[in-house]
């Protein structure tokens, strides 16, 4: 965007403005204010359709990325460095570690290494946006639109929005700063920049600034329009940087509110390594001034401002790479200490406060769908190790268990219940996102496997407690035989149950045809304990009619609970690979 276009946008604006609503020394503060914000806007509006594509584009790989190449603390920090680059969010890379960590796939040392390593990525943007690209703009946001426009694939509109986002960034950053042009020459002002340079009000302001607009990009952004319009020394640019660090760390300890351990422990790693980070450098800024200005691009034919406008932009951006970079080396040896230290300041709760709790849920992740629904796997995870527990208990519960142990396990079905609320909620909302079609089937197959547990957990509650009450009341007594049949069913059972939860977590389909392939098993235990009730019936012994009745229900209710694990097992295996068989009772 050139400068011709943005000067004739404003003298139109300060047409409109008859009364120019002047301030003193003739500064016009309407032309002023509106460049301002709506400059301002359209660099936040093109940083979140950037991200926005990004993620959507390579959410998927980057959560691949994570998992394989964070065997060391060294690897997770670069790992870390590349996905926020490529996503540009350091928030999502931060909700995929805590997941990693709370699925057991990351230690807290490697995730510290990794949140470290994306404090590195976030500078990305700031080299990016110090170039003096600002003439580009409308070019970028035309191509952006055209892809968006005409493209049909939803791949190459992702791309187009992230180019389109792109250039929105620099025409906000080109308004922004031919609107605070005019504060070249306003002294009140260039007097509170040199306020600025005294490094403690810098960083406050910065990180003042930072909570406010939640984005430590837009805070660099805004720094380096101040720098091109030559309004700011280096010394107070790199102030302003370190207070945006510290900035930012309000929307991570805002993002952890309500959510798991996990998530507070992460954002408890970012405020501890951004703050001690700034303290460190603090005392060393004019140092890092000279190192950069050593190295970076000068512009030896200007003088004065124009000097200061063109050196400075490019100079801030490389203090910001320096200071980021040796901080993730000095703090990434000392990651294991870090991981000590933050459970320490955020220890577990107890477990009765957790267990009522969504483990690995947030929607932060509804922008990438593919990671959401991971989340939701995950979950169902979750919500399946609590019915396998429930599904062990009932077995001694019945058959000779207190009325006690069985009320206990009664209760633990709300806790699956409330999961499953959460897990289907969660889905609905991923729902109402851009989804591709095999998510959309994705998205249907887990929602199927969420109300099958929920099943099996009722059948355990409702069915399986009650029988067992029901033998405490009649008095009755399960023979040692019988016993053996129910166990045998039991355990068949239940490793259908568990290769279930396996194909629809890990999107196993061997697992899935293992409980698919059980059929004949199963189908043979229930009639040899069919025949060994007819057998119990006619023999000699007290309550010999309550005692089939209960025994013949148990087995009648496994048989329920294995039908819906094969239904689980189904949904986990594309329609085409699926036999025609259809599973009857």
């Amino acid at each position: 965007m050139t400068s011709v276009h943005h000067e004739s946008v404003l003298f139109s604006i300060e047409r409109l403005t008859t009364s120019g609503m002047e301030a003193a020394g003739g500064l016009q503060l309407f032309p002023l204010i509106s460049g301002l914000l709506g400059g301002l806007a359209l660099f936040l509006f093109g940083m979140e359709q950037m991200t926005r594509a990004l993620k959507s584009v390579a959410g998927g790989r980057m959560k691949v990325l994570l998992t394989r190449l964070t065997t060391n603390r060294w690897m997770g920090a670069l790992t870390g460095a590349f996905v926020t680059a490529v996503i540009q969010s350091s928030s999502v890379t931060t909700v995929l570690v805590v997941g990693f960590i709370t699925a057991g796939i990351m230690t807290m040392s490697q995730s510290v290494g990794v949140i470290m390593g994306a404090n590195i990525g976030t500078t990305v943007t700031a080299q990016i946006i110090a170039f003096k690209v600002t003439q580009y703009a409308l070019l970028l946001v035309a191509v952006g639109f055209g892809f968006m426009f005409v493209a049909k694939r939803r791949l190459f509109r992702d791309y187009g929005a992230g180019i389109m986002g792109l250039g929105l960034i620099f025409l906000g950053m080109g308004i922004m700063g031919d609107a605070m042009a005019p504060l070249r020459s306003f002294q009140p002002f260039l007097d509170l920049m040199v306020r600025l340079e005294s490094p403690f009000p810098g960083i406050l302001a910065g990180a003042a600034l930072t909570a406010l607009i939640q984005s430590s990009s837009a805070t660099t952004g805004i720094v380096i329009v101040l720098a091109s319009q030559g309004l700011i020394t280096l010394p107070a640019g790199i102030a302003l940087i370190f207070g945006a660090n510290i900035g930012t760390c309000v929307t991570a300890m805002f993002a952890a509110i309500g959510k798991p351990r996990e998530a507070l422990r992460a954002a408890v790693v970012h405020v501890v390594f951004n703050i001690l980070g700034v303290l460190i450098w603090v005392s060393f800024i004019g140092y890092l001034s000279d190192l950069v200005i050593w190295f970076s691009p000068h512009a030896t034919e200007l003088q004065g401002t124009a000097k200061l406008a063109a050196e400075t932009p490019r100079q801030i951006a490389n203090a910001h790479t320096i200071f980021n970079i040796t901080n993730a080396l000095l703090f990434v040896p000392f990651a294991p200490q870090f991981a000590r230290l933050v459970q320490y300041l955020v220890p577990d709760r107890p477990l009765e406060e957790e267990v009522l709790r969504a483990k690995y849920l947030d929607e932060e992740l509804f922008i990438t769908p593919g990671l959401a629904l991971d989340r939701a796997r995950m979950e169902i995870l979750h919500m399946g190790d609590r019915v396998t527990r429930m599904y062990d208990a009932i077995l001694p519960a019945m058959v000779n268990g207190s009325q006690e142990e069985l009320l206990n396990i009664a209760d633990a079905d709300s806790q699956v219940d409330t999961l499953h609320g959460h897990i289907v909620t969660y889905l609905g909302k991923i729902s109402q996102t851009a989804l591709r079609r095999p998510q959309t089937e994705e998205l249907f197959r887990l929602m199927e496997a969420a109300n099958d547990l929920e099943s099996i957990g009722d059948i355990i509650e409702t069915n399986l407690v009650t029988l067992g009450l029901s033998r405490i009341e009649d008095g009755v007594r399960i023979s040692d035989a019988t016993r053996k049949v129910i166990s045998d069913f039991h355990s068949q059972v239940e490793k259908a149950v568990d290769a279930a939860l396996q194909a629809v977590t890990q999107k196993n389909e061997s697992a899935a045809m293992l409980v698919l392939d059980m059929k004949g098993t199963i189908g043979g235990l229930a009639d040899s304990a069919a025949e060994h009730q007819t057998r119990r019936l006619v023999a000699a012994e007290p309550n010999r009619l309550s005692t089939y009745t209960i025994e013949i229900d148990i087995l009648d209710n496994l048989k329920r609970i294995y039908y819906f694990a094969r239904r689980m097992a189904r949904a986990a295996i594309p329609p085409q690979d699926v036999s025609g068989d259809v599973l009857r009772g």
